[in-house]
């Protein structure tokens, strides 16, 4: 009888499906910050970028050309010595000058994992103020360690980065010239 009630406590203890709650997780690191790995992960990105740009050019062409006939023979002798002559001087020069200038945090989503480790990214965001939006919008490839313990990363880290902001709206509209000005850029 003994013997049938320890095996009968021992079937009833395991078929229970009572399992202890533990506070301690196998999977967490003590030791080293979480680093965003997978597809599906964000990236806090921390856009600081400025460009300054300049160009010079000079161009300056001439081109003469002359051309002599001497008097006609034979039916055509009537015809005097000719000299045509054209002479075309063209210079010009130009100058560009451009700065820009992003400021902005933008959160990126973790798009692919390559074979190497590295994450490609893609983040956009809508900004908008009275009648004008404003969109940013990122793409590239970062590598994991580059992501400091708050989960950012500066764009200058960002390889094959793509930055572009685009506005639409009333400020946007009255910055383009219209489709009269156009067709005359175009054949002028």
């Amino acid at each position: 009888m003994k013997k049938f009630l320890c095996v009968f406590l021992l079937t009833l203890a395991l078929s229970t499906n009572s399992f202890a709650a533990s506070l301690w997780d196998d999977n967490a690191n003590w030791f080293a910050d979480a680093r965003p790995g997978k597809v599906g992960d964000i990236v806090t990105v921390l856009v600081d970028e400025r460009t300054n740009a300049s160009d010079e050019s000079d161009m300056s062409l001439k081109k003469k050309s002359t051309l002599n006939v001497q008097g006609g023979t034979g039916i055509l002798s009537f015809i005097r010595a000719m000299t045509l002559g054209t002479q075309n001087d063209t210079t010009g020069n130009g100058s560009i000058e451009r700065t820009h200038s992003a400021t902005t945090t933008l959160a990126c989503l973790i798009t692919e994992v390559l074979p190497n480790g590295n994450l490609v990214i893609e983040g956009t965001r809508d900004v908008r103020t009275s009648d004008e939006i404003l969109q940013i919008m990122l793409s590239g490839v970062i590598r994991p360690q580059d992501v400091n313990s708050d989960n950012q990363i500066s764009s200058r880290l960002i390889a094959n980065a793509e930055i572009s902001v685009k506005g639409r709206g009333v400020i946007s509209r009255t910055q383009k010239p219209g489709v009269i000005t156009q067709i005359l850029q175009t054949v002028f």
